[in-house]
């Protein structure tokens, strides 16, 4: 074993153990990560590299962690949510070496420290030059108090929805200063780690917390995008009655379609018994609702931010709150019902339980190494002959971008073997009669997940029949250079517009 790290607070380093042998299980759970490791190592691609994580700081990340060092990098590393952190994980990766600064249970101003920690922890005083992000606190940190660090960064890749949010809203503002590659929406990504995960976690989150039968309850998902729709099912297949809010038409037709009733969240407050929200925007359970619960609702997100639930406002008028365990919260309202609310409002499959399965966020993470590669080496032109796979991307200037199709569907591949699928491989004959290489890629660069098309033209719908009735003519004008060219770029610039 490596020695300490020469900068690192966890909460208990003797734990270090523990961690390492349950890194080592997973090790067997993440065929892509190990892929990715053996594929590469003799070139080392992420020599010199000095890579500045937040992400939550778990079993799995671990894998992640030591991938990236595996394959030349330096790392440092803080999770992206104060209850997240594992802490036997963090303790394994200080004690190989790696700056950690994450322990469960963080306060806000210790969370920030640990921010501000890992900046000043890589060896020689040296600076970082890429940021592997999670909800994007990293990045906003970066540009907006210590943008001279960004000078001879090569860019960054966000893991999550909210953060892929907030590097389209920099970028529209001109406040984004590098290459930044959106890993959420690699298909890799959002439909196995937002649908698939959630389906699995949110039930572990919820049973850990309370026990609860979940069984002949109403449950209300808000929300009905990848997370929704993972947490909808979940709910269903456990025998509850789900309903569904949503504001996007086509998202809520989706829902009907699934079988669920699909109504507002000032009606289902009154008859729900779990609330979950997936939404990733503020406000969508107030005091309104709380005061409409039922008694002993649970109340819970697993949406990337703790903006979702008002908080705040349970705290405030709440005759009393009693803490039943960590992360369990039972608060007496002023009308003698009671509201059970679980890791405070924040992610509830990582405050109540340990988060995503290993598998799944193989798949997340595989796409996560690709992207710190493909912004490192994106000027190396040896190494793109060698690797055509990253020539596909061309000259990354500032701007958010997704990983080649040839990278996405690479991921899936390096997974099948570990799910016993055999794939079906076309003649020459079948090939030339579809236009595509034999060994794939068999989606464009351009192809987007189906729901994300929907979302923004739904959203520019919403847009133009309640603001925009005049604009028909250059609505449909743009809708259509916009999405007959599948421009995902163009089509959230549109949706910004509109």
């Amino acid at each position: 074993m490596a020695a300490p790290a020469h900068k690192f607070k966890v909460a208990d380093l003797s734990l270090a153990a523990f961690g390492r042998k349950e890194i080592t299980l997973a090790e067997n759970e993440m065929p892509g990560l190990m892929a990715t490791r053996r594929k590469y190592a003799d070139d080392q691609p992420l020599k010199g590299a000095r890579i500045a994580g937040c992400l939550h700081m778990t079993i799995q990340t671990a894998v992640l962690i030591e991938t990236l060092t595996a394959l030349g990098a330096e790392v440092t590393w803080s999770s992206c949510n104060i209850f997240s952190t594992q802490d036997h994980a963090a303790a394994a990766i200080a004690a190989a070496g790696v700056p950690v600064f994450a322990w469960k249970g963080e306060t806000e101003e210790e969370y920030n420290w640990c921010l501000e920690q890992q900046l000043v922890a890589f060896k020689d005083n040296k600076k970082l030059n890429l940021i592997l992000d999670d909800g994007g606190d990293l990045t906003h940190l970066v540009h907006t108090k210590y943008p001279e660090m960004l000078k001879d960064c090569y860019g960054v890749s966000e893991e999550t929805t909210t953060g892929v949010h907030h590097l389209y809203r920099m970028l529209k503002n001109g406040e984004l200063l590098v290459p930044s590659i959106n890993v959420n929406d690699s298909v890799t990504k959002s439909k196995f780690d937002n649908l698939y995960g959630c389906r699995e976690s949110l039930i572990d989150g919820i049973k850990r917390a309370t026990d609860v039968m979940i069984a002949g309850k109403i449950a209300v998902v808000a929300g009905f995008g990848d997370v929704g729709k993972g947490c909808a099912l979940a709910l269903q297949g456990m025998g509850a009655r789900v309903l569904i809010t949503e504001i996007d038409p086509i998202n809520a037709l989706q829902a009907a379609m699934a079988g669920f009733q699909v109504t507002t969240m000032d009606k289902a407050a009154q008859i729900g018994q779990i609330f979950v929200t997936t939404t990733g925007c503020r406000d969508i359970l107030v005091g309104k609702h709380f005061e409409a619960m039922p008694n002993d609702a649970i109340v819970c997100n697993i949406g990337h931010f703790d903006v979702e639930i008002d908080v705040a406002w349970l705290k405030a008028n709440a005759e009393s709150v009693q803490n039943i365990k960590p992360q369990v919260d039972r608060f007496l309202m002023k009308s003698g019902r009671h509201i059970i609310l679980l890791a405070e409002g924040r992610l509830v499959n990582l405050g109540c339980a340990t988060g995503h399965s290993s598998f799944v966020m193989s798949c997340s993470f595989t796409n996560q190494v690709l992207a710190q590669i493909m912004l490192y080496k994106n000027e190396d032109a040896e190494f793109q002959k060698k690797y055509v796979e990253f020539a596909k991307s061309g000259k990354l200037e500032k701007g958010v971008y997704v990983l080649p199709k040839i990278l996405d569907e690479e991921v899936a591949r390096l997974h099948l073997e570990h799910v016993n699928v055999e794939l079906t491989t076309l003649s020459d004959v079948q090939a030339e009669y579809l236009g595509l290489p034999v060994e794939g890629p068999f989606k464009s660069d351009q192809y987007v997940p189906q729901s994300l098309l929907e979302m923004v033209l739904a959203n520019i719908l919403l847009a133009i029949a309640t603001n925009f009735p005049q604009c028909g003519t250059r609505f449909r004008g743009d809708v259509q250079i916009g999405f007959n060219n599948l421009d995902l770029e163009r089509g959230r610039a549109l949706c910004l517009t509109w």
